[in-house]
């Protein structure tokens, strides 16, 4: 059999490693064993991070909504459960940008909720004789 000698693909290989520790510090970046660890732990992380910033980005909004709603004497969760009843289905990424941007606005549909939802109690109700 002939030997088979790979000089040129496990240089591509550690190349490749290498060029994606750049930017780490020490023999994070210099080293082939020590880089190729580094990158794999950032890659994990990264893969993990992507997870986490859709959490945070969530409780932004929230925490903005939260804040628009109680400046008009109503909790987030009340304000939540208004707009499932009346059937309007903005989300909350919207709802949070219409806020910071657009007080009136969120203004406008915050009363245009609860007027919605007075008229449904009006009419559901039933009197008892």
């Amino acid at each position: 059999m002939t030997r088979i000698k790979r000089g040129n693909i496990a240089r591509k290989r550690r190349k490749k490693i290498l060029k994606l520790a750049r930017g780490f510090k020490g023999t994070h970046s210099k080293l082939f064993r020590t880089s190729k660890q580094q990158v794999l732990k950032a890659l994990r992380y990264s893969y993990v991070g992507r997870k986490h910033k859709k959490r945070l980005f969530r409780r932004l909004w929230i925490t903005r909504i939260n804040a628009a709603t109680r400046s008009n004497d109503l909790s987030y969760s009340q304000f939540i459960n208004l707009l499932k009843k009346s059937c309007v289905s903005i989300n909350r990424k919207m709802l949070a940008q219409i806020a910071v941007v657009d007080p009136s606005g969120f203004q406008f549909i915050l009363t245009n909720i609860f007027n919605k939802s007075e008229s449904e109690r009006k009419s559901n109700f039933v009197k008892y004789t």
